[in-house]
């Protein structure tokens, strides 16, 4: 009995040996087949593609937005991830805000009617940069509803900072907008020939006046003149107390009408698509541009010489109208766009890991390359126009500002977030165009408060570590693009000011064009029209 216990114990041990050895034997193996595979370089092997490849060797050397290598991507030390824990965090970081179930709700009410025939010739001269344009046209195309125009497809600014020359139907979808709006006003192409050298009304029509102005003041000039031409055409209209059927215009025609050519849409396209290879991004809107910096007196990092500059080119420039400003000053009070180097510190501390894609949406950064060193420290993964397309792709577009404006801005519509360093026109308008398309995540931060925090970073007074993120990202919760109706005048302020301290209709279109669908957990009586 003895014996066979023994020989059973023996045989056990010769299997278990065995095993060992052949589990000893696969390890080796395994590891001369694939000597070079570790979890990082697999994150590495993005794919590369040929446009990429091609862009490359038409560029020169030395520049951020034309040198580009697959980076090394690492994690930073704000958000060190592991397991299921580290999942639950990128969801969260990525997820959208909860709509609410608001919807466009843009249709005419039954009250609303096209109006008669035309009492005359409305021309429309924009002014400004790409999105101050687009708003302005917008409030043109409610101005003409209300006065009985027929509207003149107006003529886009081509003496702003930018010298852009393109004509209407170089940016947009001319037959579109046309055709989009037929129902409320007459649109024509150009002003008929026997009008051509008729007097003309030239008017700059009231900042931020009601229907009463127009209807009334601006009408009445139909009495003398069968053509009015607006001499400029932003904040013509006021946000707030317009009938419910002039805001829902303005937006049918901001968001619906107001397309970009085709041309524009389809490169447009084509850039999402190649951000999207690298997965969920981020469009970061980095208003420090050489004409931002000038107009707002914000040399914060700069030397004295680019301060100089900076400074030559406001007082250079007749309708800016402030010339002398304190850039510390500025900066306290959160009125300067933030630099590339706070960006970065900014969304690390947010906890996005460093592989994280994202776009650049601007013009020239300021300083270029040594501007941009801090900021692709942290996020290597920094794409913008000129990384994505070839010089061929966008040589149809390279000297025209506000079409390649209208790249960036088709780009960050489209992103998985939004975050704007500085609230100029383009982040204001693409912030209530994601609004109005599902309150799709729009990051606005606090500069106010993050300049502070930057400022006791740098001094070694405080570190970037769990408790300072923690503060930066309770700090902004309220500041994602969740649903919330537009901000009115600042309480105390009069005149002017007080139009100028609301929130811009095109910032937040709610309630005046989106509506709360009922659902199971919400009775009709609660919904908003």
């Amino acid at each position: 009995m003895q014996k066979r216990r023994w020989k059973t114990v023996v045989v056990v041990r010769k299997v278990l040996s065995l095993a060992l050895g052949a589990i000893a034997l696969v390890a080796l193996l395994s590891v001369h087949i694939h000597p070079g595979f570790s979890p990082s370089a697999a994150i590495t092997n993005l794919p590369t593609t040929h446009y990429e490849i091609g862009y490359q060797n038409l560029q020169t050397e030395g520049s951020w937005n034309q040198e580009f290598s697959r980076p090394h991507l690492t994690k930073s030390p704000q958000s060190k991830l592991n397991n299921a824990s580290g999942a639950l965090d990128l969801d969260k970081l990525w997820k959208q805000p909860p709509n609410r179930d608001y919807a466009p709700c843009v249709t005419p009410s039954p009250y609303y009617t096209s109006p008669p025939e035309s009492r005359g010739y409305l021309l429309v001269y924009t002014n400004g940069g790409l999105n101050q344009m687009r708003a302005g046209i917008c409030d043109m195309v409610a101005v003409a509803h209300i006065i009985n125009a027929t509207l003149v497809i107006p003529e886009l600014d081509k003496r702003s900072f930018w010298q852009d020359s393109s004509n209407f139907s170089d940016v947009f979808d001319e037959a579109h907008f046309i055709n989009s709006l037929k129902n409320d006003i007459k649109i024509i192409k150009k002003l008929p020939k026997e009008l051509a050298t008729a007097t003309r009304a030239v008017k700059h029509f009231r900042s931020w006046s009601g229907v009463e102005y127009y209807a009334e003041e601006i009408a009445s000039l139909w009495e003398q003149y069968q053509v009015i031409r607006a001499a400029k055409s932003d904040s013509r209209l006021a946000n707030n107390n317009l009938p419910p059927d002039i805001q829902k215009l303005r937006c049918r025609a901001c968001y619906q009408a107001l397309r970009f050519a085709p041309k524009i849409e389809a490169m447009g396209k084509l850039l999402v698509d190649r951000m999207r290879a690298y997965g969920p991004y981020i469009a970061l809107h980095l208003r420090y541009e050489k004409d931002m910096l000038a107009f707002s007196g914000c040399t914060h990092d700069l030397s004295p010489e680019e301060a100089e500059e900076l400074k030559a080119i406001r007082e250079n420039t007749t309708w800016w109208k402030v010339k002398e400003i304190d850039p510390i000053e500025q900066r306290a009070k959160g009125y300067c766009p933030l630099t590339p180097k706070e960006v970065g510190i900014f969304l690390s501390l947010l906890g996005f890991p460093s592989n994280t894609p994202i776009y650049i949406a601007a013009g020239e950064i300021y300083g270029g390359d040594s501007r941009m060193g801090d900021l692709r420290s942290r996020f290597p993964l920094l794409m913008n126009k000129e990384k994505l397309a070839t010089a061929e792709e966008l040589e149809p577009f390279t000297n025209h500002a506000s079409q390649m404006a209208a790249l960036d801005y088709i780009v960050s519509i489209e992103s998985d977030i939004f975050i704007p360093t500085y609230s100029g026109n383009m982040a204001r308008a693409v912030e209530g165009h994601r609004r109005f398309l599902g309150h799709r995540k729009t990051i606005l931060p606090d500069r106010k408060t993050l300049v502070r925090i930057f400022d006791k970073i740098e001094l070694g007074t405080m570190q970037e570590g769990k408790n300072v993120a923690n503060r930066v990202i309770d700090i902004h919760k309220r500041r994602q693009g969740s649903p919330r109706k537009r901000k009115g005048p600042i309480s105390g302020t009069k005149g002017m000011d007080r139009f100028r301290s609301e929130e811009a209709f095109y910032v937040n279109p709610l309630p005046d064009c989106l509506c709360q669908r009922e659902s199971q957990y919400r009775n009709s009586s609660s919904i908003s029209r």
